[in-house]
């Protein structure tokens, strides 16, 4: 851990993320208590999560070309400095009583957009800035300090809440700033691509994840996996209906995943995965689908509370070896593109899970969608189990690197 330490790049990009996310909790409690409160509507909750995925699914092959070829840091001290303007500008609509169901959905296509550069550009920092033997403990690590951001950025954000929307987009946008600047302050070596960028070299990313099993099986896990069993977007929902909470109630609902994935982070920096890596994998995503089934049944909010940190604790197992195995396995001149498509998954998994569960439960009930994506989840981790048996079956994390591909130069096309 001192080696983590040691490098005050990386603590700068682990301040930055962690100031961030803290941030982006808050803007998204807002967001979604606010819009539940204008329309009282599960579809708009949905169409939250939607709106964030479509341009990010647009942009993505364009991002991850654009963090291969551009300084990385400055890119996410970039895309933090937007997101900052974007909750100022929501502050002021609610101060000036112009905020309306547009401008919120209008929010989520501009965090959905700018979110498609800067998730690409700070997964592909964090290998650039510490050797391979020690990454799987600093994305740990990482995630010790996302996590806590995740704990305490729902819950302060939705106690701000009761203050007022304002204060709570305030005090994100101020989040934001500070994110930026320990952003542009990480110094990192950044050579220039000397070959013009092409359609080839724009879909390479692609071209890579799926001519290699492994690092297909491992995002679209999670792919399928957080799509159909997110509950995300359906908090709202059941803090007001089924728990009969409030605003405050949410922000815990949306933290307690994060307690129980830093409490997982913790473990796992202490006793790294070394061994079992690919049944690790699977037994997360599927205790993940378990902890959901118990949230859609529960009525008592101490126990959605607790099925939720499961879910969150057994979700950060898979992440840890998903992205390690994917970073590890990926050359650093393709890292910013293999991170888009990684990124686009998760995206879809995210965003799009949540338009599905307010879709479904615009239809069936919170409930009913909640359990139903739940089961979906396992049987999810039941069919990856036989079509990537390299997958399920991989022990060490580092056990082989493939040659690392070229880029084409503009003679040899």
């Amino acid at each position: 851990m001192r080696a983590l330490w040691a490098e005050r790049a990386y603590l700068h990009l682990w301040a930055a993320r962690v100031l961030g996310t803290s941030a982006q909790q808050m803007l998204l409690v807002a967001l979604g208590w606010q819009m539940y409160e204008l329309t009282a509507s599960a579809w708009d909750l949905g169409l939250l999560g939607l709106l964030q995925f479509v341009p990010a699914m647009l942009l993505a092959l364009p991002a991850g070309q654009t963090v291969d070829r551009r300084h990385r840091a400055r890119l996410l001290a970039a895309t933090l400095a937007v997101q900052a303007l974007l909750a100022l500008l929501l502050g002021a609509a609610h101060a000036g009583g112009w905020i309306d169901r547009r401008l919120l959905l209008g929010a989520a296509v501009v965090l959905g957009a700018v979110r498609a550069f800067q998730m690409p550009a700070q997964q592909a920092l964090t290998p650039a800035l510490v050797p391979p033997r020690l990454l799987a403990r600093a994305l740990a690590f990482s995630s010790i300090g996302l996590q806590s951001a995740i704990i305490a950025g729902p819950a302060v954000g939705g106690f701000a809440y009761l203050a007022g929307a304002t204060v709570a987009y305030a005090l994100a946008g101020a989040l934001f700033v500070a994110g930026t600047a320990f952003a542009l302050a990480i110094r990192h070596e950044h050579d220039t691509p000397t070959h013009p960028a092409t359609f080839d070299s724009l879909t390479a990313g692609l071209r890579f994840v799926w001519q290699r099993p492994l690092v297909l099986g491992a995002t679209t896990l999670d792919l399928f996996a957080v799509l159909m069993g997110s509950v995300a977007a359906l908090l709202p929902v059941f803090a007001k209906d089924v728990l009969h909470t409030g605003a405050w109630g949410l922000g815990l609902l949306r933290a307690a995943p994060a307690v129980g994935a830093l409490a997982m982070a913790l473990v796992i920096t202490r006793w790294p995965v070394r061994r079992r890596a690919g049944p690790l994998l699977m037994a997360g995503v599927g205790v993940y689908g378990v902890a959901t089934l118990g949230f859609a049944l529960s009525t008592a909010l101490w126990l959605s509370l607790a099925t939720l940190a499961l879910a969150g604790a057994a979700d950060m197992i898979s992440i840890v070896v998903r992205q390690s195995l994917v970073q590890l396995e990926t050359p650093d001149p393709m890292r910013g593109r293999v991170s888009a498509v990684n990124s686009l998954f998760i995206g879809a998994s995210n965003q799009l899970g949540e338009f599905r569960a307010g879709a479904a439960a615009a239809l069936v009930g919170a409930p009913a969608a909640a359990a139903a994506g739940a089961l979906a989840t396992l049987l999810v981790v039941a069919a990856w189990w036989r079509l990537f048996p390299a997958l399920a079956t991989r022990d060490r994390l580092v056990d082989h690197r493939p040659p690392e591909p070229r880029e084409p130069s503009p003679t040899s096309r």
